[in-house]
Parts: C-alpha cells; sequence; structure tokens
C-alpha cells in the first residue's frame, strides 16, 4: 500500500481486520475441504455481497523503491481469492496500483536496473534523487537513465515482471494517469464539496486535522513539490487556488517555492486516508486485502470515509500478517529486501506460491538459509495432495489449496476459465532439497542422475521430461549453497588432485576403500572414518581431511561419511584408492 500513510498519525481507532480464516493445515470448523483454505472464507463473504460482474479485487503499492518480496502479500492473497471466485463461476478482475503520484519522501539504499540487479544508491546519481525529494515518483527521472520515463514508471515496471514471474496475471494501473486522465474527478468532487463533513471524519482518526486542512494535494506548476495549502476556488470549474508552502519529507522540512496559482482537480493527489477510498469507488472494489498497518490506521478511517463522505459500501478487508526477511523487517527504503528474481533462482515458483498460501494470521520469517526447511513443507504438502502423506488436516488443505498453487498457465486479464492441475504432475519426482544441493557439488550430469538413483529418487524407467524436471532443482540449491557459503558450498573434484598423503594415510584410506565396496550406507561409512582412523593410529581430523581433499581439494566439507554413501560407489571406491 501506500507510503504517504506513514507520514500521518494513527489515532484511536479499533481496527475493523475482516475475514482471515483457515490455517496451514487447514482448520475448517467441521464444514469440510472447502473451508481448510483461507482463501475460500473470503470468497464467500465477497458472495455475501451478491457483487456485480466482473469481481474487483485490488492491492496498491507506492513505488519507492526495488519492488521486494513483501509486495506479493497482497498480489498473492489477492489472487488466490480470485481464483476460488473464477472456480465458482465469477468474472474477476485484479487490479493493482501504483500510487505513483505519491511524493518521494526518503532516498532509499538499495535500487535495481531494469535487469534486477541490486546497486546502492551511491552507484546512481543520487544528488539528482535528493533534488527531487516532496515530488511525484512520476515526476523523478528514471535514475538508470532512460530505461522508462520515470521513477515510478521504473519500480511499477519491475512489480508486473515480478508478477508474470509466479503467473499472476495483474492489471497494474498508475494512479498518475488516473488523475491526469480526470478519472479521479468525481471522487474528488464529491469529497470536496462535502469537506466539512471530510474534515470532521478524519478528525476522529487524526490529530492534526483542523479548518484548513485540505484533502486535496496540488503539484506545484513552478517547482513540482506536492503542497498541502490548498483552498477550494470554484468547484463548478474544478479549480483550486494554492500557495506552494513546502511538505515534510525524508525527516526534514522540505520548503516551497512560495508560487501562489490556480489549478485543476488533474493537477494534484488526494491524500492517502481520501485517495484509498477514493479507489474503491472508482473502481467499484469488492476485496483489499492488507497489512496490519493499515487495520490499525488507515483502514477504519477508510471505512469511515467511504461510507459518510462518497456514501458508498467499502470492499470486504482482510488483514495478513507481515512476514520478516533473515528476522528482520523488510524495507525498500532501509534496503533489506529480497526481490522475486533473487528468491526463484532458488527455489521453484510452486514453493514460492505455496509460501503465500499459507494461513495469513501468522507473521513467519522468509529465512534464505533455511530455505530447504521450506521446499521440504511444500514437497510434503504436495505428498499429501496425492495421499502419500497420513496427515488428516494436512490433507485437507492440501486437497483444496494445492491446485491453486501449482496451476497451470491462463491467459492475460480475467475469466472464468479454471485452472486444472497439470496431468503430468502424478509424475514428477522432486529431489530432497539438501540431497539436490550435495548433487549441486558434482558438475557432471550423468554422475548426478547415478547419485539420485542410487538414493531411490529417481526411477530407472523415468521419462526424461521427469528427469530434467527433477535435476533442475539441483542448479536452485547449489544456488542457495553459494549464496549462504553453506555446508553443501563444495565442489566434487573430476579429476584426483594431486594430494600428499603419508604411509599410514593410505593404508587407512584402502582400508576405508574395501569398506565402502562392500556396500555399507553413508551413516555406516560415517562411522567407519572414526574406526579406521583409531586402527591405524591416526588423528580423526587428519584421516577427514584427507578425505575431504581427494574428493574436493579442500580441507573440510560436508559429511564426507553421508556424501561418499551418495555417490556411485565404484567411483567412491577409486577415489579411496587415489585411482583416476
Amino acid at each position: 500500500m501506500s507510503s504517504e500513510q506513514n507520514t500521518e498519525a494513527n489515532d484511536a481507532a479499533s481496527p475493523t481486520t475482516g475475514p482471515t480464516a483457515g490455517s496451514d493445515a487447514g482448520d475448517d470448523g467441521g464444514a469440510g475441504d472447502h473451508h481448510a483454505f483461507w482463501a475460500d472464507a473470503v470468497a464467500e463473504e465477497v458472495e455475501a455481497r451478491d457483487p456485480d460482474e466482473p469481481v474487483v479485487i485490488k492491492g496498491g503499492v507506492s513505488p519507492s523503491g526495488i519492488p521486494h518480496l513483501g509486495h506479493f502479500n497482497e498480489i498473492l492473497r489477492g489472487h488466490f481469492v480470485a481464483e476460488v471466485l473464477r472456480e465458482r463461476g465469477h468474472e474477476v478482475r485484479q487490479v493493482f496500483t501504483s500510487d505513483d503520484r505519491d511524493p518521494l519522501r526518503k532516498l532509499p539504499r538499495r535500487l535495481a536496473n531494469e535487469e534486477w540487479d541490486v546497486v546502492e544508491l551511491g552507484d546512481v546519481d543520487a544528488g539528482a534523487l535528493g533534488k527531487n525529494l516532496g515530488k511525484p515518483y512520476t515526476d523523478i527521472p528514471d535514475p538508470f537513465g532512460a530505461c522508462h520515463d520515470s521513477y515510478g514508471e521504473h519500480f511499477a515496471d519491475l512489480l508486473s515482471q515480478a508478477a508474470d514471474m509466479v503467473d499472476v496475471p495483474v492489471e497494474v494501473l498508475s494512479n498518475t494517469e488516473l488523475y491526469t486522465s480526470g478519472e479521479f474527478e468525481p471522487q474528488i468532487r464529491t469529497i470536496l464539496s462535502n469537506i466539512d463533513t471530510a474534515r470532521e471524519v478524519l478528525a476522529g482518526y487524526q490529530d492534526s486535522v483542523d479548518e484548513n486542512y485540505s484533502p486535496f494535494r496540488v503539484v506545484c506548476s513552478e517547482c513540482g513539490i506536492i503542497t498541502t495549502d490548498v483552498t477550494v476556488e470554484n468547484l463548478d470549474a474544478g479549480t483550486v487556488s494554492y500557495a506552494c508552502t513546502g511538505m515534510t519529507a525524508g525527516g526534514r522540512e522540505i520548503e516551497g517555492c512560495g508560487h501562489e496559482d490556480e489549478a485543476t482537480l488533474r493537477d494534484g493527489k488526494l491524500s492517502w486516508r481520501f485517495e484509498w477510498p477514493a479507489q474503491w469507488s472508482l473502481f467499484g472494489v469488492d476485496f483489499e486485502p492488507f497489512g496490519k498497518d493499515h487495520a490499525e490506521g488507515s483502514w477504519p478511517s477508510g471505512e469511515d470515509i467511504c461510507r459518510t463522505v462518497l456514501g458508498e459500501e467499502p470492499p470486504v478487508p482482510m488483514t495478513y500478517e507481515w512476514f520478516t526477511l533473515n528476522g528482520e523487517p523488510l524495507s525498500s527504503s532501509e534496503g533489506n529486501v529480497v526481490t522475486v528474481p533473487e528468491v526463484l533462482e532458488l527455489l521453484e515458483p510452486d514453493v514460492l506460491r505455496y509460501f503465500f498460501a499459507l494461513d495469513p494470521n501468522k507473521a513467519r520469517d522468509f529465512d534464505i538459509s533455511r530455505l530447504d526447511q521450506l521446499v521440504d513443507d511444500f514437497d510434503r504438502f504436495e505428498r499429501a495432495y496425492y495421499g502419500e502423506v497420513d496427515d488428516e488436516e494436512l490433507r485437507r488443505f492440501a486437497n483444496r489449496a494445492y491446485p491453486f498453487v501449482v496451476a497451470g498457465h491462463r491467459p492475460p486479464a480475467s475469466g472464468t476459465a479454471s485452472r486444472p492441475v497439470d496431468e503430468e504432475r502424478p509424475e514428477r519426482t522432486r529431489l530432497p532439497y539438501t540431497f539436490a544441493a550435495v548433487l549441486g557439488m558434482v558438475d557432471d550430469r550423468e554422475l548426478r542422475l547415478q547419485m539420485a538413483r542410487n538414493e531411490g529418487h529417481i526411477p530407472e524407467d523415468a521419462p526424461e521430461a521427469v528427469v530434467d524436471e527433477a535435476l533442475a532443482r539441483v542448479e536452485k540449491a547449489r544456488a542457495w549453497a553459494e549464496r549462504c557459503d553453506n555446508a553443501y558450498n563444495y565442489r566434487l573434484q573430476t579429476d584426483l588432485p594431486d594430494v600428499d598423503l603419508g604411509d599410514d594415510e593410505r593404508t587407512a584410506l584402502d582400508d576405508l576403500a574395501d569398506f565402502v565396496e562392500k556396500g555399507h550406507d553413508g551413516e555406516a561409512i560415517q562411522g567407519e572414518i572414526y574406526e579406521t582412523a583409531r586402527e591405524h593410529g591416526l588423528e580423526v581430523g587428519d584421516l577427514f581431511e584427507a578425505g575431504y581433499r581427494l574428493f574436493f581439494n579442500q580441507p573440510q566439507g560436508p559429511r564426507l561419511g553421508e556424501f561418499m554413501g551418495e555417490l556411485d560407489r565404484a567411483f567412491v571406491v577409486q577415489r579411496l584408492r587415489r585411482e583416476n
């Protein structure tokens, strides 16, 4: 949602949070599988309003910086409700506003270019950006040159690209275009014609409202700063008068140029508290999810403004809990972000969609170092759908949510067509993520395949397409190991490294090769390394290091015995015997 609300006081209002039914494993109150997924409860509340077609679902963001994973709370939460409604035969329009007439209030620490390369603020012309504080995002030049017409368009386009990457067809709309085209004029006129009521309503939620407060702000024609010193001049003619007295941005006061002039209703914007309900009115919004900050602040005032000032019914709301990134709040301006392209280098789109299908009531941490746990949870969720997990609650949740998590591609825009699960899904083979990371230590595809078959993860008769899809996870797990520099970030040496070994170490490695050749598993091999070291009077660490140098040409590595147990046995025996 818009960043403009962050500057307005959140005063005494009890939140109306709306429906957030369901849980990770389903909580249906005895109503069956169709209440095991929270999106069904929301869809039922939307249907209870008897909405016109198409049903409109909305989200929005102020394009202040890098579009990050947090923005997908609204996109994917809205998407799942849209899909449930489509399944029920409704036409659905999912819109996402780029609130790009908001002013730039703070310089972000990090930005992303058109290729999604994340750079520090110092890598662009920060001085030029600093000169544009207080101006609308669409009036600020693209910090990366000519790839887009403005700062706002640059980051809105990245958001649209990211939605496409996870197969969510949203209609991204520019607030600036809606203002300059006059589409917001009916709502602005209604608010300004009832300005006393508007002030009275907002004063119940915000202390700074007085008899001079204007819900409408103007972009100064002289300096481009958004000013709040606005007076209705001739509403019939659609004009206001203003004085450019400046604004607060970036924690400091930005002085206005002092210019005084008249402006039309297309030359400015509504304050956030009024802009949000004006969007509901303009689009006829039936449902909108939002974070808990809005539930405690701008939702109560927006709900009141919608009914009392605009004379319309607000949409069905849904409050979702935020999630953190590696234990810290996500923030575009502070630079603590992870982008969708970054995440999709590490896991499949299905897994990311699953993360957002979980209970929106629960706060979560997206811990990149523990992505293996998230992927394992998704794999279990998928197996539950196919009846391979004995967990009744998880089964009900999976039966209902899985088709929406993994559904195939839909044509752009809206419609009522269902999204069936791919008929090939039962043949799919998912390699355990950490095992895929182990395979990522190996560059040779055939050796990867042999290791996977040795462990029973890929059947000998699996079609080539199934094999390719299974091994595709290896590159993602390898990228995860490299990013986190964890215990899997090693590379198996295809050729025998030149390792200096003592006679006792050579004899111990030969004995260990004999043990491996008998067909023992990885856990047994791990224990045998300790026994062999003791039998030959070696320090255990020295024998492990000898093994690491033979396999990785490094002094350390993963659990060596388990790793050898997953490799082709003949290859391990040859390597321990120093045979190239």
